[in-house]
């Protein structure tokens, strides 16, 4: 059977670089669903041909591409975005992440790492332009600070959430712990409950941050 083909939506208010990113993403077998060029457009078209990514500029224009991205991922839960900006300021790259984005790649990276990047975006992973991941990692440190209220996680959640962080998806941790799949699914949920954090990409970040992505000593 054959795999069906990623889909994707660019968002730019550039019309050259728009159409030459769906361009250069068809070329290389991405099914590019459709185009916008301004957040409202973004969430409409997105709403009606959802696809796995969106490729989300920040400049739109009257609103910004972070709001569109909050819609988005906050309406469509099979859709992930991941930002392609011009801009590298620390407080673009937190606003987008904060709002709901799986990932941000600044618009000098090459057609190979932008290709690389959605890939592994559609696969669920947190996808950052060399040096960012840092800055938003910190970040996550400096929300998460607080020994004294810090939440209790069982020793189960534990070793799904070190598992979260190494990557494996949920039908890989049920196979690993001998667990079913919505047993996993269920301690993911109540883990981000505890943590109060949103999505697995949060999750992932929060479990490395922490340093849970190693093997226990």
């Amino acid at each position: 059977m054959t795999e069906q083909p990623i889909s994707v939506m660019v968002v730019d208010d550039h019309p050259i670089w728009r159409d030459g990113v769906a361009r250069d993403l068809a070329e290389r077998g991405f099914d590019v669903r459709a185009t916008a060029g301004d957040a409202a457009a973004a969430v409409r078209i997105a709403r009606a041909v959802r696809p796995d990514v969106v490729l989300m500029d920040l400049n739109l224009g009257e609103e910004s591409g972070v709001e569109a991205t909050r819609k988005i991922t906050g309406e469509l839960a099979g859709t992930r975005v991941l930002v392609l900006s011009a801009s590298g300021e620390h407080n673009d790259v937190l606003e987008a992440v904060k709002a709901g984005a799986s990932g941000y790649l600044v618009k000098s990276a090459s057609a190979e790492e932008l290709v690389a990047a959605v890939r592994r975006t559609s696969a669920g992973d947190a996808v950052f332009t060399a040096g960012l991941a840092g800055l938003v990692l910190g970040e996550y440190r400096r929300m998460a600070s607080g020994p004294d209220d810090a939440p209790k996680l069982t020793e189960r959640e534990t070793e799904v959430l070190r598992l979260v962080a190494k990557g494996l998806t949920a039908r890989q941790i049920a196979d690993r712990l001998v667990l079913s799949h919505r047993t996993v699914e269920n301690h993911v949920q109540s883990t981000l409950r505890k943590l109060q954090l949103h999505n697995r990409v949060e999750l992932a970040r929060y479990a490395i941050e922490h340093g849970l992505d190693k093997e226990p000593g």
